[in-house]
């Protein structure tokens, strides 16, 4: 079968929905598809060595994530079906309208998240949806979300109550192959200046404003708070980003600097070895921009306790391997972190649980496998 997919961003971007259109193409391609990804070209871009090829598109403007990319419907009427990753500001909008006029390929639509934002951006965000999502919806032969909690509390849920035939649950999930438990790095330890005996936590995402969800102020003002109390509890950041001079500048002010080592980007190569480093994974995010949090799935195979928070679809992550926060509350997070390392069998109990969970749920060649089955179907029901 010959697919496309259509995406904002792509590795070596880093971020959640360009790792797993990524991991769906890499296995999509080892099933024997003939895989093509149509994504905007930017100052990242780079021609991976794949089974799958990357067609970049020269944006007319740009900001931030979002890309004018009228180019993107280029040759589109030639394959068998195209996978629409949403959301994707500048290139959804002008693929729907050239969709409206076409029943072939076939249409699935990949629901990310919600965009959400303060200010003139959220108002941005509202009517985009308010004038594309009904259309979205209508043109799909299916959209797939990566949880049902989420679904029932995405800004897409009353589509869903009219059109509940046309809604997949398709989660994501976590190379296993890569992310593994393993030994801590000594050199990594001494590059992170940690020492033995430290009680390390470990966040991973995008310090940039498109990442701003990520809460990563709030668990720094966490540490902050557990100075005194846990003189030993260290915190390595891994991501970049304009928004990681203002997180540095906190941990200054708050006196903190020497207690939180901050990674900047890291391959994903290297990504197993900070994952091991860690005794605790923190995901403290805002809004419900934070859909699913992949990077929880590799901090669990790499068996790691997480502690999250309590947002639709993130909490699904969470049974007995991890720990629920309240949104934004800083006593809350402070007191979790605190809670869960005074009993340290109890935290590796949790990591192996988490690695059990990853094992049974988010393996990413079962869950493209049936990926292609929903493909085989949408294509087929045409004939």
């Amino acid at each position: 079968m010959k697919i496309v997919h259509l995406i904002c961003v792509f590795p070596p971007y880093k971020g959640g929905q360009g790792n797993v259109c990524l991991a769906e193409v890499e296995e999509l391609a080892e099933l024997g598809h003939q895989v093509v990804v149509y994504t905007p070209q930017n100052s990242k871009s780079q021609i991976l060595n794949h089974k799958f090829q990357i067609k970049y598109f020269k944006p007319l403007f740009k900001y931030g994530n979002a890309a004018f990319v009228p180019g993107i419907i280029k040759g589109l009427k030639n394959f068998d079906l195209i996978h629409l990753h949403w959301p994707f500001l500048g290139g959804s909008e002008i693929f729907l309208l050239w969709r409206l006029f076409r029943k072939k390929p076939k249409l699935i639509v990949q629901y990310h998240m919600d965009l959400i934002a303060p200010g003139l951006r959220g108002l941005i965000f509202k009517l985009n949806s308010f004038l594309f999502a009904p259309l979205m919806v209508k043109l799909a032969d299916k959209i797939l979300v990566s949880s049902q909690d989420y679904l029932e509390h995405s800004d897409i849920v009353k589509y869903w109550r009219k059109n509940k035939e046309k809604f997949v649950i398709s989660p994501f999930g976590v190379n296993q192959e890569i992310f593994a438990p393993q030994d801590k790095s000594q050199k990594l330890m001494a590059q992170c200046g940690l020492k033995e005996g430290d009680r390390v936590v470990l966040s991973v995402g995008g310090l940039d404003k498109a990442h701003y969800f990520k809460g990563v102020k709030l668990l720094i003002r966490a540490m902050a708070e557990l100075k005194d109390k846990m003189p030993d509890l260290r915190l390595v950041l891994v991501g970049d980003g304009d928004l990681r001079p203002e997180y540095e500048r906190l941990a200054k002010d708050l006196k903190i600097d020497r207690k939180i080592f901050f990674a900047g980007r890291v391959e994903d190569d290297k990504l197993p070895d900070y994952y091991n480093l860690a005794d605790v994974f923190i995901l403290p995010s805002l809004t419900r921009s934070e859909a699913f949090g992949t990077v929880c799935l590799e901090a669990m195979a790499c068996a790691k306790p997480i502690i999250v928070s309590d947002l639709p679809g993130l909490r699904d992550l969470v049974e007995d391997n991890g720990l629920l926060v309240k949104v934004d509350d800083l006593e809350d997070l402070g007191e979790k972190i605190y809670n869960l390392f005074q009993n340290y069998v109890k935290l590796k109990e949790m990591g192996i649980n988490g690695l059990r969970i990853v094992k049974e749920k988010y393996y990413w060649p079962d869950i493209v496998r049936q990926l292609g089955k929903i493909y085989v179907q949408a294509v087929d029901s045409q004939n």
